[in-house]
Order: C-alpha cells, then structure tokens, then sequence
C-alpha cells in the first residue's frame, strides 16, 4: 500500500509530480478553510511478536464525531469516495499494548508499518492506537489487528470484484457506472456466496479471511459495509492506492495481488490458503502461479467463471484445460509444483469452477478438508 521511495538517482513520474502540486496546493485551501488531519484506520494484521498496522492521514472539516462512518459512506454516491485530499508527511504515533512508535505518512498520506510488541497477542482481534501529532489537536484512530499464532490452520484469501459483489469488472462502461455513478450501498452480492463463506468459517473456526482486491483504499468504507450487510466473514481489506505512482501512471494491480499473496505466506507459513477469485480479470493466473510455486502452502483454488460474454468483453478468450483450470465448470485437474512428473509423490493443488457460491460449494465438498477438517488444518 505505502508509496515506494525511489532510489536516490531516480527522478519521480512527471504524473507523481503533478498530483503531488495538486495535493499541495489543495490542501493548502483547506487548511485555511478550518480543514483538519483525520485518520482512517484500516484492519491490518500479524503475529503474537509482530504486527502489520494500517492507515491514511486526509484532510477533514471539523465537525462532530460520526458513530457509524461506514453506514454513512455506504449511501453515497461512488465517485464521492474518491474526493479526498491527503495529508502528507503527518507524524503518527502507532500505540499497540504498552509499546508505541512514531512514524510519518507517507505522500499519499497512507501509513504503513510493522510494529513489534511490547509482550506476545493472544490468537484474534486486537486493536492499535492511532494518533496524528500534526494538527492544532490531536486525532485519534482504532485500528483493528488480526493476529495469529503458530497452530497450523486454514485461511482465506478473496477477491472482491465480482468474486462476493457482482461489479461486472471485465465491462467496463458497466463498471465505471457501478464505480462512480450507483449508490454504492445498491451493490448486490454474489448469489450464494455468503453462505458458502459462512460454511468455511463453520469447518474453520479460527480461520482468518482476507479480501484481496486491486480497488481503491477511498472506498474501503464502502467494502466494509457491504461485507457485513452480506453477513461476510469480518477480515483485514488489501487494497491499493488509486493514481499516478513515482515510477508510472496506474499502479499494477497484478502486482499488488501476486506482492500481497507472498507478504501473507510469509507472515503466516504454518497456514494453508483457500483461494478464491474469478475468472474476469487475471485471478486465475495469478492463483495458479502461486499454488505452482507455492503447493505446500494452497489448500484449493475456487474460481467463480463469469459467462463467456463477459470473458469476451474483458479481453480473455474463453479458457479450456491447461492442467489447473478446465473453465467448464467441472472439478479442474491438480495444478503441480514446477520440477514435478505425473507421479503420486507430486504435490497437487486442486482446482474448482463455478457460477456461484452453490456450485462452487458442491465442488468444495469434493476436496477432502476444505468444508469440514477431515484433512485436519
């Protein structure tokens, strides 16, 4: 999430450049029209020795407190999440237990930083004190923490878009209409997919669900809101920034998801991922590649197959096997681990397809271990 810093001979992406001027000189007109630094505190994660806290420093006008922010935020219209203005190079200080440190946000106003502690977390929630120490007062934020300790279990990583919300992502008129222009509480979920998250929870109960996505952090709120409405599972959110970067003008949002899948396998290799995607943009690639290098560590893929329209649409012919993904609906051939032959000692990552959470849950029940611990975490 945090901007990255360029190496010292680099100069930054004339696009970096501008909206850096544009901030700057935004938020210069706020400051003077009573705006104050808020920070939004987003659900990170870590270990019961480290953790992983997350957070954005913008510009607010003062007014009361609002108890429920993401109900609020839930009935607006799309393209209003993304009229913020940041507030750069704020001094944060992260409090979690009785340890705390200051770090400064960076020029997008995100904060993102590990942060030993003081004394081991218990396996659950926990919560991080945010405070920004730049303003005529203080502000205050809670930022949620998932912690896990060493017992080996499954977790769950989902995309977002089109996966549990129906965004219709691969169109894309469609989906800057849904983006910029819908009521974002009118999003619709997936059908069957909440239930089929609820069954996951059920066989796993200390399992923790992420929700992977190349969206925007501006509608973070907004992907809260839905999940809970929908009954999801609670999770952190791995979203992304949204504009120019110091090296390009858009961000990859492939990098983000492969970056982001490899920070969470080496945070946590004791557990074992279920992953689900779709197959409207690149999901399936990505999963395949990380269950071909990583086979010990992918429990199964489930990928929700859009119609071939669509596929169409978003530039993707329609699939047929290739060893991991049949895009036929039926239960895929096992992905192998690079190196391996067609032996019964290769280690395998099952793959299954389906319209929605229905069919992707019969299909579920044919890998031992995923809907019930029959293969133990």
């Amino acid at each position: 999430m945090a901007t990255p810093t360029p190496h010292p001979s680099q100069r930054p992406h004339l696009a970096a450049v501008v909206e850096d001027h544009l901030y700057a000189a935004a938020g210069w007109v706020l400051v003077r029209a009573g705006w104050r630094p808020r920070l939004e505190a987003y659900a990170g994660y870590g270990t019961p020795d480290r953790v992983r806290v997350l957070a954005r420093v913008v510009l607010s006008p003062r007014r009361p407190g609002i108890p429920n922010r993401d109900a609020l935020r839930a009935g607006r219209r799309g393209f209003r999440h993304f009229l913020t203005v940041p507030a750069p190079h704020r001094r944060v200080r992260v409090q979690v237990g009785d340890g705390s440190s200051e770090v400064t946000s960076d020029r997008a106003g995100y904060v993102d930083v590990e942060h030993p502690t003081d004394a081991p977390l218990s396996d659950g929630w926990h919560t991080a004190l945010l405070t920004c120490l730049d303003g005529p007062e203080p502000a205050e934020a809670e930022a949620p923490l998932r912690v896990l300790d060493e017992r080996p279990r499954t977790g769950v990583v989902s995309d977002i878009d089109d996966t549990t919300m129906v965004t219709a992502v691969p169109r894309p008129l469609l989906a800057a209409w849904n983006t910029f222009v819908r009521h974002s509480s009118a999003r619709r979920a997936v059908p069957g997919m909440p239930e089929l998250y609820r069954t996951l929870q059920q066989a796993h109960p200390d399992a923790p669900f992420f929700y992977l996505s190349t969206g925007a952090w501006n509608t973070a709120g907004t992907l809260r809101a839905f999940l809970s409405r929908h009954a999801y599972p609670p999770g952190p959110l791995l979203l992304t920034d949204w504009g120019p970067t110091l090296t390009g003008w858009f961000r990859s949002g492939q990098a983000h998801k492969r970056a982001s899948l490899d920070l969470l396998m080496s945070w946590f290799p004791h557990v074992r991922w279920v992953l689900i995607g779709d197959d409207g943009q690149h999901d399936v690639e990505i999963y395949e590649d990380v269950a071909h290098r990583r086979p010990d560590r992918v429990r199964v893929v489930a990928i929700r197959q859009l119609t071939g329209g669509q596929q169409v649409l978003a530039g993707n012919a329609p699939r047929v096997g290739n060893g991991s993904y049949t895009g036929n609906g039926s239960h895929a051939g096992p992905t192998t681990a690079p190196g391996d032959g067609p032996g019964p000692t290769a280690e395998r990552v099952p793959t299954v397809a389906g319209r929605d959470g229905d069919e992707l849950g019969r299909r579920l029940e044919t890998v031992p271990g995923v809907l019930d611990d029959r293969a133990g975490a």
